[in-house]
């Protein structure tokens, strides 16, 4: 089903990200735009023996800048992740908790996997000890994917609905989604949401490469995240976290706030088929993709702009081309259409948060960024994918997909906010 709210408008107006392009949204962006690539080889663990050696890291996060030693020791890096691009974006936002009602401000920040390296360091701990006595008593809170909404709402004292969502590439996606729909209803003002993820760990990287999902390109890195190539071979792990302040279009106005732009409707499916393959033709992106478009009150004319999916999987990208034309038809081919992944990898969990920070950004400044790496068309995908050199680009409703193993499809329309 489609969610029609109540006449509350939901504005964005701030933003935070931890990327491997960039630790804050202007550098993001500005990767973005000429294409630079965030892979390289692995330097948190040793991957000589596994088919991928490479992902894409984020470099130069010092969590000691941003919180004391205690909370670094006592929190897995995705929660680290999450709060500082939390603080980013209420700095973004220029928010002042302190004078707000805090109980009308809420947080739901989803995780696909959550703290996957604390459960690897943990277990290490019990295989080397022979028992179970050295087991951290912050292990579990530490691990699980909903501490860290949790955190970010005792840091800044807020307690209005707080948790986290779990769709696998989905995840952040319906953390924004949900937190629409909060505002919408009048249960909250201001939501802060999103995703972050830190998997890049040695069962993360040896489970996707057991499902044969990840690229194996070890000799060009930079080269292995080619989303709609004919000679891609699976997707580039990545990690970080993106939060978007959303807020009811009232507040935001009597507070002065910078407005980013509109969220103006939302779409959620099941494909109800397979747990990794998507459904055929994409029947559930396109369900997703309309009922996003109906739910804003536009038709799919309307639409400029597909920020996709695009995870560099052989049958993915087929798969989400069929998607695109089965809504647009021939206005397809006039659209734009790209992947951030191609330079960010796939964020799994956060990756739905960060695409939907720069299918933002592309409506702020009318550019949309390029999909590198396109060097070989597949004839199967024959779509304006913005290859390789970002373009000028007159944007005023987006589109930005993401669709999980599982069958979950969501669609989050994006439009330039007007009065």
């Amino acid at each position: 089903m489609a969610f029609h709210g109540p006449e509350r408008r939901v504005v964005i107006t701030g933003m935070g990200v931890i990327t491997p392009v960039g630790l804050n949204v202007q550098d993001y962006w500005q990767s973005l735009l000429v294409g630079k690539s965030g892979a390289g080889p692995i330097t948190y663990f040793d991957a000589s023996m596994y088919e991928t050696k490479f992902a894409c890291e984020v470099k130069g996060f010092d969590p000691m800048k941003h919180m004391d030693r205690k909370l670094a020791q006592r929190t897995d890096l995705f929660t680290q992740f999450a709060l500082v691009a939390t603080e980013t974006a209420l700095a973004d936002s220029r928010l002042n908790v302190e004078q707000e009602d805090r109980e009308r401000i809420g947080v739901i920040v989803g995780s696909g996997i959550g703290g996957m390296w604390t459960y690897h360091k943990q277990q290490e701990t019990v295989l080397k000890t022979g028992g179970p006595r050295q087991i951290s008593p912050f292990f579990i809170p530490m691990m699980i994917s909903d501490i860290a909404p949790g955190r970010i709402s005792m840091r800044y004292g807020l307690k209005g609905p707080n948790y986290s969502t779990t769709s696998a590439c989905a995840t952040s996606s319906h953390a924004i989604g949900d937190a629409f729909i909060l505002i919408q209803r009048g249960d909250a003002d201001v939501m802060i949401t999103g995703g972050a993820e830190a998997a890049i760990c040695p069962m993360g990287i040896g489970g996707f490469n057991a499902m044969r999902a990840l690229s194996t390109r070890n000799d060009a890195p930079e080269k292995a995240s080619r989303p709609f190539d004919k000679n891609r071979d699976g997707f580039v792990m990545g990690e970080g976290s993106a939060i978007l302040i959303l807020e009811e279009v009232g507040h935001a106005i009597r507070r002065n706030a910078k407005i980013y732009a509109e969220l103006g409707g939302i779409g959620f499916t099941a494909d109800a088929h397979h747990i990794t393959e998507p459904a055929p033709g994409g029947e559930g992106a396109v369900r997703s993709m309309r009922q996003a478009i109906k739910d804003a009150g536009l038709t799919a004319d309307d639409v400029d702009y597909i920020n996709t999916h695009g995870t560099s999987t052989p049958v993915g990208d087929v798969s989400e081309t069929a998607a695109i034309k089965g809504v647009f038809g021939e206005r397809a081919y006039r659209m734009a259409v790209n992947s951030t992944k191609s330079m960010i990898g796939h964020l799994l969990g956060a990756a739905g948060a960060a695409e939907a920070v720069a299918t933002i950004m592309s409506i702020c400044e009318n550019k949309v960024h390029p999909t590198i790496n396109l060097e070989t068309p597949d004839p199967e995908c024959d779509l304006n994918y913005i290859p390789n050199t970002a373009r000028d680009w007159n944007i005023n409703v987006a589109i930005s997909n993401t669709f999980g193993f599982g069958g979950h499809n969501a669609s989050l329309l994006f439009r330039r906010y007007q009065e």
